[in-house]
């Protein structure tokens, strides 16, 4: 019977630390959780309105791009340039989308004969993403957030 008292005593004195509760400060909490978040991804992209809104994230990505190649490429056609040099090099355009959907063109960086052979090539793609339809912002954990992209555009003439 005296054993039993005894383990009982032992049980009680070293359960006492089971029965303890560790408080977690919030601040740590929500600090531990920036650090493993990833901010230069995306949970979504943005996309257009005629984008299938079902897609994967890389057909919603690739639809996005083709969207805004598209009309860049078209209303550069539409502006019937004349070159003196043939052309065949990539032009980097640099924008940002707003987290209400809004681009804005921020710059071109390429090939200095690009700029001699196209002066006005930086108001054409300008001009151009105002005509694109609408877009809707990219999405970080449900929240509409800014994006800043810088996609290539190939500039060939004959």
């Amino acid at each position: 019977m005296r054993n039993c008292q005894v383990l009982m005593i032992l049980l009680l004195f070293f359960s006492c630390d089971y029965f303890d509760k560790k408080k977690v400060n919030a601040e740590d909490l929500l600090n531990e959780s920036l650090r493993s978040f990833n901010w230069n991804e995306v949970d979504e992209y943005p996309t257009f309105e005629n984008c299938d809104s079902s897609a994967s994230k890389d057909e919603k990505k690739a639809c996005f791009e083709n969207v805004l190649a598209t009309t860049v490429y078209g209303q550069l056609k539409d502006s019937h340039l004349i070159v003196t040099e043939a052309l065949n090099d990539t032009l980097f355009l640099e924008f940002e989308i707003s987290s209400s959907g809004e681009i804005d063109y921020m710059a071109s960086t390429g090939d200095p004969i690009i700029y001699q052979e196209i002066p006005g090539i930086d108001s054409i793609i300008n001009s151009s993403l105002k005509t694109l339809p609408k877009v809707y912002p990219a999405l970080k954990r449900g929240q509409q957030v800014k994006t800043a992209f810088k996609i290539p555009l190939v500039i060939r003439t004959d």
